[in-house]
């Protein structure tokens, strides 16, 4: 099944769970709008109301599950932002129509909601993985070999719903994926049209050209998986695949790939920080008490409570960032220290940097100049934006250990269409990370992702170090001139 199918299945399942959600609520505590005067056509129009939102909702917010990859956390925390804002709906339509809702009830339609989409997902997420695993899938080849290659392997492993299997890479002769490996590691140097044979022979259904330049050797190849009946799809060079909105125009069979404009956060600045300061103070006034004895444990205990520490901000002007006076990565020592780097108490101070305007409760993660003075052209984009105390990244487990390049595929991947709503969505995912890690669940998550990622590592190497598909193809012009 398409991705797009996909999401229409999954939408056109939720659709058919708002009414019978309705049905089994009013079922249980009896119909909800009994003391109303609203006609049974009332009633329909009202459904209709909550259906559309539902379409919107699920298309603003991604609700589907599987386009941003799978993530259970993110599904949950989604599609919670989705059911509260479709139940603020309820509440406003029975306001304006005067309907007598009680608030048991509408709790119980809205946790019936909820319970069903995440069964929905969870029950496609199965079928999904369940047909992958049993061999449904069409195998990939990647034409290329440097990062965008590998990214995109990447990409493939984390949507099973596509059904792709990367089976191995191409590359020409003069651009070794691995420059270490011997001449017997290497493989075989094989003609374009032999490589035609060779995926055939592995059954290959598809070829993905992801190679930076495009020679006639290429094209070469490209025509001939076109005549054995192998798809053959292209990434447009040159490519960002960040900050852009791609726009495909057909010009008489001519493709023209349009490049957006990076994303002006100025236009969305007023409701960021009206949602910064709101959300900072009552997060503030709450954790108030906690902050307080941490800050009188620390004091007696190393001398003082915080420490401010130099990064850099939006467009690269540096500031402080207040933080508790607690090593990242404590190590063996006092349990408070740990336990307070763990739940991120320890970041809770960067409150003030938020109401100061330097910081924002979601964004890019701020870092030190010793490593902002190091980005690439490509990592200096991430400073486009208000940088953050969490974001997608934070949630995703990448902390400040981990490489700048991995968090900025992710930083970008927010930056690329920011909302409001996505923010509350990864407020709500935030706290279920720490909520997870209270009960000592994260490490194991965390852990589970290393290892689906160092499974995903080592299956790329494979093929590049492994015939058949390290198989390397070189000028055909020449192999035919030596053939003459």
């Amino acid at each position: 099944m398409k991705s797009d199918q996909l999401r229409i299945s999954i939408l056109a399942a939720d659709l058919a769970w708002i009414p019978v959600a309705l049905a089994a609520d009013c079922g249980i505590f009896g119909l909800p709008w009994h003391h109303t005067t609203l006609r049974p056509g009332e009633l329909i129009v009202y459904l209709v109301c909550m259906l559309l939102a539902w379409v919107w909702l699920s298309e603003k917010l991604h609700l589907d599950g599987f386009r941003g990859g799978w993530r259970f956390p993110s599904v949950v925390s989604q599609l919670l932002l989705g059911v509260l804002l479709l139940t603020t709906l309820l509440l406003l339509v029975g306001l304006l129509s005067d309907m007598q809702i009680r608030s048991r009830t509408l709790g119980t339609f809205s946790f019936l909601l909820l319970v069903g989409f995440l069964s929905i997902r969870g029950t496609t997420h199965w079928i999904v993985l369940r047909r992958f695993r049993k061999g449904h899938v069409h195998r990939v080849v990647i034409l290329g070999s440097d990062r965008l290659a590998n990214e995109l392997a990447i990409k493939f492993n984390h949507h099973p719903e596509l059904r792709c299997k990367v089976a191995g890479f191409l590359c020409p002769n003069t651009e070794l994926p691995i420059s270490n490996l011997d001449t017997a590691e290497r493989g075989n140097v094989i003609s374009t049209i032999e490589i035609t044979e060779l995926l055939l022979k592995q059954q290959v259904s598809e070829l993905v050209v992801a190679h930076r330049s495009v020679t006639h050797e290429i094209l070469d190849l490209i025509a001939l998986c076109r005549k054995a009946s192998i798809a053959v799809t292209l990434i447009p060079q040159p490519y960002e695949l960040y900050l852009s909105d791609p726009k495909l125009t057909d010009l008489n069979g001519l493709p023209l790939l349009q490049i957006g404009r990076v994303f002006d956060f100025t236009s969305a600045e007023m409701g960021k920080r009206l949602l910064d300061l709101s959300l900072s103070l009552m997060v503030a006034i709450m954790t108030f008490p906690l902050l307080l004895a941490s800050c009188i444990v620390l004091r007696f205990s190393t001398g003082k409570a915080f420490r401010w520490e130099s990064r850099i901000g939006r467009h690269g002007i540096p500031f402080s960032m207040l933080r508790l006076n607690v090593d990242r990565d404590p190590g063996p020592g006092p349990a408070l220290a740990g336990f307070l780097s763990q739940m991120s108490i320890s970041e809770l101070p960067q409150l003030w940097n938020v109401f100061r305007g330097e910081m924002s409760l979601v964004g890019p993660r701020p870092e030190g100049p010793e490593r902002a003075e190091h980005y690439s052209a490509w990592q200096q984009q991430r400073l486009a934006a208000r940088p953050g105390m969490t974001g997608l990244a934070q949630v995703q487990g990448l902390r400040e250990r981990h490489s700048s390049e991995h968090k900025t595929r992710l930083d970008l991947q927010y930056m690329l269409r920011p909302s409001l709503l996505k923010d509350i969505a990864l407020l709500i995912e935030t706290m279920w990370t720490l909520s997870l890690r209270l009960i000592k669940i994260p490490e194991y998550a965390i852990r589970a992702n290393s290892r689906q990622t160092a499974e995903a590592r080592k299956a790329i190497a494979y093929s590049l170090n492994h015939p058949p598909f390290q198989e390397i193809f070189q000028n055909a012009h020449r192999t035919q001139s030596g053939s003459d």
